[in-house]
């Protein structure tokens, strides 16, 4: 595996960089209300990054008019132990470098996923991305050895929120481990201790060795 840019070419398959925003008062507050774990939290919804004038904008422009929520993901973290997908893109934006690893819903074969077809990419610091719909991705990576991560995570409101009570029609129902999030679990991962289902095949890749 290569960590490649997110201008690479290659990255268009997954996503593309966001481009035409100041990002620098946004970037600054999530910088100083977000947790730098050694572990890796998430949090939805921050009330400081909502009331940001930025976000105003990016609800109306990037996400049609769309209610949106400003949250987080920090941390440490070199594994990639899920893959998750929404039926909307999502926007990364993290205060330091950053790796994502990705892989295409199309990549998939009966519900499952090989790990070898999975691809890393790195997001510099201050670099916004939307990482579309049709993309598996799951928690960032650190780009540094010890280095931690804190990045900023644009999806619709509610997103992430509890699962619905739905009756499963069909296989894709039975991984929808929550609002609007479906998820394919590593056995090697804490998810698929907690019963999300283990439909990734292979290696748990862990960059530690590459960064």
């Amino acid at each position: 595996m290569k960590i490649l840019p997110v201008t690479d070419p290659s990255f268009a398959a997954y996503g593309k960089v966001v481009e035409g925003y100041d990002f620098g008062e946004l970037l600054r507050v999530l910088d100083e209300v977000s947790p730098l774990p050694e572990g890796v939290v998430y949090v939805p919804d921050q009330a400081e990054l909502k009331e940001l004038a930025v976000t105003k904008l990016l609800a109306s422009n990037e996400y049609g008019g769309m209610p949106i929520q400003m949250g987080y993901c920090n941390g440490h973290n070199t594994k990639l132990n899920c893959l998750e997908y929404h039926r909307d893109s999502e926007l990364n934006l993290g205060t330091e470098d950053f790796i994502l690893l990705v892989a295409g819903r199309a990549d998939m074969e009966n519900g499952r996923l090989d790990t070898g077809r999975v691809k890393a990419f790195l997001c510099p610091a201050g670099v916004m991305v939307e990482v579309y719909a049709t993309t598996l991705h799951y928690a960032p990576c650190s780009a540094k050895k010890g280095q931690g991560f804190k990045v900023l995570i644009v999806l619709p409101e509610g997103t992430n929120g509890p699962k619905p009570e739905t009756t499963p029609l069909n296989d894709e129902d039975r991984t929808l481990w929550a609002c609007n999030k479906w998820l394919l679990a590593h056995a090697e991962s804490a998810e698929a201790k907690d019963g999300a289902p283990v439909l990734l095949d292979g290696e748990n890749i862990d960059i530690a060795g590459m960064i």
